[in-house]
């Protein structure tokens, strides 16, 4: 966070910019580069946070953003900009997170069972903890989208 915030203040702003707390929903464009990660999964907790998100869908956030920022960087190619887009909306303690990338030699999807494998779990764990999840393909982006704390509104 960049700036903190009292009752009298204006909203705090995050590492992008953003009003933390502020309105239903929020987007960020964070540079194609790993080291992003942990102000991507900073910035939208601060937003969760201040929206007094529960604490077991925080967490669960938490896991789900770094799987899908880090099979991003992995696995696909950056945006048109050089970077990765993340958006998520918050109604009535439902939180759906949406990462897009410039899309990889695949589509993403869970790998089989491998109890010794190192890598490749991480659209397994997305899965068990989102109630809906999925994947939408548009104009050269992959998106890959999770609904967490709640029944999600959204259809696949």
């Amino acid at each position: 966070m960049t700036s903190k915030q009292d009752k009298d203040s204006a909203p705090a702003t995050d590492e992008f910019g953003g009003l933390i707390g502020v309105g239903s929903a929020r987007t960020i464009r964070a540079p194609w580069h790993p080291s992003s990660l942990g102000k991507i999964r900073a910035a939208v907790m601060a937003d969760l946070e201040a929206r007094q998100v529960e604490d077991e869908t925080l967490d669960e956030v938490a896991v789900v953003v770094s799987e899908l920022v880090t099979n991003a960087f992995k696995h696909a190619q950056p945006l048109h900009d050089n970077t990765v887009r993340i958006h998520w909306t918050e109604r009535a303690g439902v939180v759906e997170v949406e990462v897009t990338d410039g899309g990889g030699e695949t589509s993403p999807k869970p790998r089989p069972e491998a109890v010794f494998a190192v890598s490749g779990r991480g659209l397994r764990i997305v899965r068990s903890f989102a109630h809906e999840w999925g994947v939408s393909e548009k104009k050269g982006a992959i998106t890959v989208w999770a609904a967490l704390g709640g029944p999600s509104r959204r259809r696949a």
